[in-house]
């Protein structure tokens, strides 16, 4: 009889478990945020020559629950996410020579023998970002020029460094700070890389299986399964992509939208400057923007 009972309540706990996991929740913005997973790659290029080049990227998921159970699968994978993100964000540092500042919702980074770069977008206030830089620069060893543009929602910065010339530009969009930093080698790269005077040059790849499309401003560009997927790897690799795939445009902001078969259009906008060549890469959904040179 006791052992019958026992089945009983421990039946009884198990559906009622059950039932608590399955509980809707009320959203939590300072809880259920977009903090919760990260999607990250790396890609490696050595050619003959000794030229090598690597490509870094890190995208942060979100994680909405609808129920008592998903929340608590969320909070085990907000921790361990965290812990990742330390661990990502000290050696992507440590391998691209540039500071990176922990909160960030998208990264990419780049270090090739024209350019080291970093693209971070944050949640953070601009007046917070450009603080982090300019304390971890400094800590680096880079000297800021006179002549800083800093303004409400802007800020540009040229530094001097061992190594070269290199520059900040913080932008503030739509409720997050973007930073763009990068240290310009004395590497010149080829036509591949290059745009047109006082143009800046944006090149497309897609590195997923599936097709996209991608719409600047009127202009829409259909790009295969793993189009262009190589395009960041060298400059021969770039002066290879079709000119549909290369765009040279005049120094502003575009609207661009990306478009996936069975997903959702993706709109965001892009700012380019002149003498800056850009790579934007289908990958995971979104488009990654990779400063090329």
């Amino acid at each position: 009889m006791k052992g019958r009972t026992l089945g009983i309540l421990l039946a009884g706990s198990l559906v009622a478990a059950t039932a608590a996991l399955a509980m809707p929740v009320t959203p939590d913005p300072a809880r259920d945020g977009s903090t919760d997973t990260i999607q990250a790659g790396w890609s490696h290029t050595s050619r003959s020559n000794g030229d090598v080049a690597d490509i870094w990227w890190a995208l942060r998921d979100r994680c909405s629950p609808d129920y008592l159970g998903e929340r608590l699968l969320c909070d085990g994978l907000r921790m361990l996410a965290r812990a990742a993100s330390r661990t990502f964000e000290s050696k992507m540092s440590a391998d691209v020579g540039l500071p990176l500042p922990a909160g960030w919702g998208l990264i990419t980074a780049n270090n090739s023998p024209f350019i080291r770069s970093a693209h971070v977008e944050l949640p953070l206030d601009l007046k917070t970002v450009l603080g982090f830089y300019r304390a971890a620069l400094t800590k680096n060893g880079w000297t800021e020029n006179a002549g800083a543009a800093v303004e409400g929602d802007r800020a540009a910065i040229a530094f001097t460094t061992s190594d070269g010339p290199a520059s900040l530009r913080l932008t503030r969009r739509d409720g997050r700070t973007i930073a763009d930093l990068s240290l310009h080698k004395s590497r010149v790269a080829t036509a591949g890389f290059l745009p047109k005077p006082e143009q800046g040059r944006l090149m497309l790849g897609n590195r997923t299986d599936d097709a996209a499309v991608v719409t600047v401003n009127e202009r829409t560009i259909k790009l295969a399964a793993r189009a262009g997927e190589k395009l960041a790897n060298s400059d021969d690799t770039a002066g290879e992509l079709p000119d549909s795939q290369k765009l040279d445009l005049s120094p502003g902001k575009y609207k661009v939208t990306l478009t996936m078969d069975g997903s959702e259009a993706r709109s965001r906008e892009f700012e380019v400057a002149a003498n800056e060549t850009w790579g934007l890469l289908v990958e995971h959904g979104v488009l990654l923007p990779v400063r090329l040179y």
